[in-house]
């Protein structure tokens, strides 16, 4: 075989980098046509709603009237139903993904896990749905309440959060564990003062991932039973309530029905009122404006984390 000459070497790199600008350019173009998709949509509902975004929609229960119904009940359920996911959902998916990647033995039982949490990753929301239905709304007896909710959406994100931790601490340099041993740290002490640290970026940027997906839910919801009419609010704790006024407990709010801003848009959307169809175009939008938001604060604690990191 002849060696390449000089001109044949250079005609090579030259293919090379044809290739790797029309690449290049393949990915700007999808990346513009998927941003200006994003942009025309939220436009949109910006547009179509934007004489209801007032205080008096946030501050007002859903009617049968288009012009006085308002999200609070929809707003706060959503906050609510969240705040019970991540509370159930982000301590025990780190914990597995730590124990997996860093205790778990290599065999063929964490093989088997290994696979069925990926598998699961991938499972329709509604089968999490009708297995909620049948644990925490039937056995558990939970009843169709914001604990019901927020558990099976700790579920359906359950299995993201792990993958994400067990990413995010593969990315971590084996010299680092070394070093930490190196010294008489235990393994455990090892993850606590440098993998967990290192790697918390990376599990938030899953947790996040999670979340979002979790606030956007529609199907589970319905399938345990969340109200698409509510005109009332779960119990403050400490409050007084009923006309005995005996006070809430603190722990009463996780009882109580509930509906969350996906199904209050699904609602607006299946009247016949077009009056319904700006209220939900406003309604998308602030939902929309909640999961950008937790993004943002997510991008913003990974760059304090980064930059307090020292490699």
């Amino acid at each position: 075989m002849q060696p390449m000459t000089t001109e044949q070497i250079r005609v090579l790199i030259a293919r090379g980098k044809l290739k790797d600008t029309i690449f290049q350019a393949i990915g700007i173009i999808c990346l513009a046509v998927g941003l200006l998709v994003i942009f025309l949509l939220v436009s949109d509902m910006l547009m179509r709603g934007l004489d209801r975004l007032n205080l008096a929609f946030f501050t007002e229960f859903a009617s049968r009237r288009a012009s006085q119904s308002g999200i609070l009940s929809a707003w706060v359920g959503t906050v609510l139903v969240m705040f019970v996911t991540a509370l159930a959902a982000v301590p025990l998916g780190v914990a597995a993904g730590i124990y997996l990647e860093e205790y778990a033995k290599r065999n063929w039982i964490t093989d088997i896990i290994e696979i069925n949490i990926t598998n699961l990753a991938a499972v329709p929301s509604i089968v999490y749905g009708l297995l909620s239905l049948g644990i925490f709304v039937y056995a558990f007896g939970f009843g169709q309440s914001i604990l019901s909710a927020g558990l099976t959406l700790a579920l359906l994100i359950l299995p993201i959060v792990i993958v994400s931790t067990r990413e995010a601490i593969r990315a971590i340099p084996a010299m680092i564990r070394e070093g930490s041993m190196a010294v008489g740290a235990t393994r455990w002490q090892t993850c606590r003062y440098h993998i967990i640290p290192y790697a918390m970026p990376g599990i938030l940027t899953g947790v996040i991932i999670g979340l979002a997906r979790a606030i956007g839910e529609t199907a589970p919801i319905i399938t345990i039973g969340a109200l698409t009419f509510i005109a009332f609010l779960p119990p403050v704790p400490f409050s007084a309530t009923g006309v005995e006024g005996v006070s809430a407990g603190l722990f009463d709010w996780v009882m109580s029905p509930f509906t969350v801003m996906p199904i209050q848009i699904f609602n607006w959307t299946s009247r016949p009122d077009p009056a319904f169809e700006v209220n939900a175009a406003a309604a998308g939008f602030v939902l929309m404006g909640m999961v950008l938001s937790m993004n943002a604060i997510a991008i913003y604690l990974r760059y304090r984390m980064r930059k307090n990191i020292k490699w």
